[in-house]
């Protein structure tokens, strides 16, 4: 009977180590809806999961490269979000379908106007932006993440080839190749044959970010399906041992 006790409690002591194990691996990320393809534009989802039990995050920043300016960035409303952009000049100015762009968005920074990102739940703040570069294969954009108890976790860490993740990765979005046409995924291909942020442009972004939301809704529900699973098939390999222990104990004995 004691053998049987220490068995149930080892067992259950391993399944609250891995149940634990899955939230702390989860960061800021971000990805675009399609392909992000190099010198065209793209609708971006920027994920945000809260890694606290105890307190809900009220604030996002995300800070765009600096030595790849985009010229167009467009924001989706986000309910229960405020929305501040800044922009900053450029010591080149850019040039964009034959006009001359003097400055571009440095940061873009939500903050909680009676919403919130509750333990357990995350959030995604979708973006449309362009032109990508097409000198880099990657941009970096480093996050800070602000909870209600004012804790700021920074999301900064670039990741480098062949290395172990870091602790505090930063968002990184991978380009693929260009295209013929030059155009990204998502509503930008309006955004980039107008010029600017054309009332219909903003509407197709908001609608195929809103798809995204729902795709990437419906993943995570089947990723913490294959998570559960998984936990509940080692915790019943475990149970099996320590069964199989215990019989084995039982035959000795007799």
């Amino acid at each position: 009977m004691k053998l049987s006790r220490v068995a149930l409690a080892g067992g259950v002591a391993a399944s609250t180590v891995l149940l634990l194990a899955g939230p702390a691996a989860a960061h800021v990320g971000v990805q675009p809806v399609g392909e992000a393809a190099k010198g065209g534009y793209a609708t971006l989802n920027f994920k945000v999961p809260n890694e606290r039990d105890d307190a809900s995050t009220v604030k996002v920043e995300v800070n765009f490269p600096a030595e790849h300016p985009l010229s167009s960035v467009s924001p989706e409303a986000v309910p229960g979000w405020k929305i501040a952009i800044t922009k900053s000049k450029l010591d080149k100015p850019l040039d964009v379908h034959g006009k001359k762009v003097t400055e571009a968005v440095s940061k873009i920074t939500w903050t909680s106007d009676g919403g919130e990102i509750a333990p357990g739940y995350f959030q995604q703040f979708p973006l449309s932006v362009g032109q990508l570069p097409e000198n880099t294969d990657q941009l970096v954009f480093k996050a800070l993440q602000t909870y209600d108890d004012k804790e700021v976790v920074r999301w900064i860490e670039e990741p480098t080839a062949g290395a172990d993740e870091p602790d505090s990765p930063a968002p990184v979005l991978k380009l693929t190749a260009a295209s013929e046409d030059h155009h990204g995924g998502g509503a930008a291909d309006d955004a980039k044959e107008s010029g600017d942020h054309s009332a219909a442009g903003d509407h197709k972004a908001a609608g195929d970010a809103s798809s995204e939301r729902t795709t990437a809704a419906s993943s995570s529900s089947s990723d913490g399906t294959a998570r559960t699973l998984g936990v509940i098939g080692i915790v019943v390999g475990i149970a099996g041992v320590a069964f199989g222990v215990l019989a084995g104990r039982r035959r000795t004995s007799a």
